[in-house]
């Protein structure tokens, strides 16, 4: 976090296989006992360690959803320096080649439990210290929770039957619990339980810029039950729609957005840049920082590979918006999307944008060669900026991005990254989420005014779409939702209103395939997917999206070796 001091604990176990064992005599210099460490001034800074999870990051098996939510949602193609560059990445894409043997997973899995272990490390602590010699226990207690439900949320996306440890089971009982001791539904009563309980006893307002409070618990918790309230069986089918799950996710949004702490802002691009940072749309960032006193800072090294390759930048291609993607913002003479046909016809160039209708935020979200990069209409990005575009296509992803004459930009020979932050909640989502809970539970006309909402700012988030003579960079249409006029609003419209405007807000921000997952379409919606994209881009040839295995990666081998086989593989696998 930008205002907390960050605290790395690196401890390291070096054990050499020589005859001469005299190193092994030495005394530790220093050795800090339980009770030395459980003092409130050490207490805290193990609950600093927790937050500094959210920031150990790593291109290979990033915090940032994007290889798991883009790549995997037809959103997005890999990039980079063809298949095998990051193979990992491509058989995420494509399904073909995953196996319950790929290093990056069971590092992911790995990462996450650190995470994990650093909440409950400081639970631990805050349990055996008094309130009255720690006035702020309770609160601390309250942001682990909250912290240790993200990790647990994040696990439970990708794994599906995850073991869940708590504070409470000593390390030695470690190898005793089970991934399938609670079943799916009951993971997500755990997960929601922490929310509920940091939601009901986190402050309104906490100290420093990124400590939890309880608006952001209480948006995590609309969050959780609304994935809940999607119920799957083994197979991973939804089977049912929790109404009162829903209902409850239509009461805590309700309390965020009245609750006048958060809004839209009025450009969407301020989600999206170093200076307008932790505005009153971010909910629950990432702090990011630079010169901190740490030899590379607190930057996102998640999108350290998604920068182009051309001499301001070096490296590496990543990220890569799908032609599907970019199609999908078109709309029509209404303005509305394109729902039926929006696929027929490819944007390519900028005079395709100004010859169709588009939605700006096409424009916020993908650069496209001869239009400005990153709202800077002397900066012109160009199809060779991509490192394979014979491969991937000549797009690549915006959001995550910083211009190279950014304070915030930094580069990590030889890549670069910055100091932004990620959002992990926004306004808009709590909106969206708000409208998809009233659709499901059949009340669509009070969602109408949410989805509206968006499309509203999205219209008029075009200032910064600009070239150097000041003119738009595209033929930007975007309408709302007139029932009667120019749609029916029935509750099945609504609901593909819902799911297509999550597609267009949301768009390079890694949470699609997740929704696809949550919705129980994954399948058909992929491969239907493939049936075209596969037409366009030859590395996608033998993609395939299996149904009843795909909708979540196997439990890594790894783990079910360390386990001593305790734990069971996800159905499919």
């Amino acid at each position: 976090m930008k205002t907390m001091q960050y605290i790395f604990t690196c401890c390291s176990l070096s054990v050499l296989l020589f005859s001469c064992d005299s190193f092994l005599d030495e005394n530790p210099k220093g050795v800090l006992s339980n009770e030395q460490l459980n003092t409130p001034e050490n207490v805290e800074k193990m609950v600093i360690a927790a937050y500094s999870s959210l920031g150990n990051d790593h291109y290979t098996e990033p915090n940032s959803p994007w290889p798991y939510g883009d790549l995997r949602s037809g959103d997005a193609y890999k990039g980079g320096a063809g298949t095998g560059d990051l193979q990992e990445f491509h058989f995420y894409e494509t399904f073909t080649y995953l196996r319950d043997d790929i290093g990056l997973l069971d590092s992911k899995w790995y990462k996450e439990y650190v995470a994990i272990s650093r909440a409950n490390n400081a639970l631990a602590r805050l349990n055996a210290i008094d309130e009255a010699d720690f006035s702020k226990k309770m609160i601390r207690i309250a942001e682990m929770r909250f912290l240790r439900a993200h990790y647990y949320f994040e696990l439970k996306l990708l794994f599906k039957q995850i073991p869940f440890i708590d504070e409470t089971v000593p390390v030695e009982e470690y190898i005793n619990v089970s991934n399938v001791e609670f079943t799916s539904q009951q993971l997500w009563d755990k997960i929601i339980e922490e929310f509920r309980f940091a939601a009901q006893t986190l402050p309104d307002n906490n100290a420093e810029v990124g400590r939890a409070n309880k608006w952001m618990a209480k948006s995590y918790l609309a969050k959780a039950l609304l994935y809940a309230a999607y119920e799957q069986d083994e197979k991973h089918n939804v089977t049912n729609i929790n109404k009162d799950k829903l209902t409850e996710v239509v009461n805590l949004t309700s309390e965020v957005i009245n609750s006048g702490k958060y809004g839209l802002n009025a450009d969407y691009a301020d989600n999206f840049l170093c200076e307008t940072e932790n505005s009153k749309e971010s909910i629950f960032a990432v702090q990011h920082s630079r010169n901190d006193g740490t030899l590379h800072g607190r930057l996102d090294w998640g999108a350290m590979l998604n920068y182009p390759m051309n001499p301001e930048y070096g490296c590496c291609g990543f990220h890569q918006a799908s032609q599907n993607l970019v199609n999908s913002f078109q709309t029509d003479d209404k303005g509305l999307p394109k729902f039926a046909d929006f696929n027929s016809k490819n944007l390519n160039t900028p005079d395709d944008l100004l010859q169709n209708n588009v939605d700006p935020r096409l424009n916020h979200s993908v650069a496209i060669p001869g239009l400005p990069y990153k709202y800077n209409p002397e900066f012109i990005f160009e199809a060779w900026w991509n490192r394979q575009p014979e491969v991937y296509g000549a797009f690549m992803s915006l959001k995550e991005v910083v211009l190279p004459d950014c304070p915030c930009f930094e580069k990590v020979n030889p890549f670069m990254s910055s100091s932004k932050n990620r959002d992990i909640i926004r306004y808009d989502d709590v909106l969206l989420w708000k409208a998809e809970a009233l659709i499901e539970l059949g009340r669509e006309s009070e969602a109408l005014p949410l989805i509206n909402s968006i499309r509203e700012r999205a219209a008029n988030s075009t200032a910064r779409l600009v070239d150097v003579q000041g003119d738009p960079t595209g033929k930007f249409v975007v309408g709302t939702y007139q029932p009667g006029i120019n749609c029916t609003w029935t509750n099945d419209f609504a609901r593909q209103a819902l799911r297509w405007e999550r597609r267009m807000e949301f768009a390079m921000e890694g949470f699609r395939f997740f929704d696809l997952v949550r919705w129980g379409i994954a399948a058909e919606y992929l491969n239907s997917y493939f049936a075209v994209e596969k037409t366009r881009r030859e590395h996608l040839r033998e993609a395939k999206f299996t149904k009843n295995r795909d909708e979540y990666f196997p439990i890594p081998k790894q783990q079910i070796n360390f386990s001593k086989k305790l734990y069971v593989q996800n159905y499919g696998w």
